[in-house]
């Protein structure tokens, strides 16, 4: 049974994946629902506070990119394939503080690439792809933006 037939369990493996990386596990994420190519994370303001009281930067920065790693890295299992996914480049702007806890919302770029990724993946061994992220507020404002590069290498 693949991760679409089953998504909590895939959500869950994602969660344990994160909780096996220190940097991350202090975070605190924690995987709030994937569907239709979008991942959502959100992690607590306690422990990603800053001295403004305000959400860290690069705990903004960092949610934003495990969650495109994520993303990529469920849509790849969940057709079959494993691999190892890198970030290869990204950029952030940081828009509006945030004094609540983080939600982190990630999408592929462009349509064209997911849909080619599997594929890519598939004949060539390794596959790039574009993703988008932001940091949402409560209130429906954006916090901060992400753009990011990733490469997936087939593993054998």
């Amino acid at each position: 049974m693949n991760a679409i037939e089953k998504p909590d369990a895939a959500l869950a493996a994602l969660a344990r994946h994160f909780a096996g990386m220190p940097p991350v596990a202090a975070m605190q994420p924690q995987v709030l629902d994937w569907h239709d190519g979008v991942l959502r994370l959100r992690a607590p303001l306690a422990a990603n506070v800053n001295d403004k009281h305000c959400a860290f930067g690069g705990s903004l920065s960092s949610l934003m990119t495990i969650a495109a790693w994520g993303l990529v890295s469920m849509e790849l299992e969940a057709a079959g394939l494993h691999a190892d996914v890198f970030v290869a480049d990204s950029r952030v702007r940081y828009l509006k503080p945030v004094f609540e806890d983080i939600v982190v919302e990630t999408t592929f770029d462009d349509a064209v690439e997911h849909a080619a990724l599997v594929g890519t993946l598939r004949r060539q061994g390794r596959a790039g792809i574009r993703l988008q992220a932001k940091t949402l507020l409560a209130d429906g404002g954006v916090a901060a933006t992400y753009t990011g590069r990733y490469v997936a290498i087939g593993k054998a």
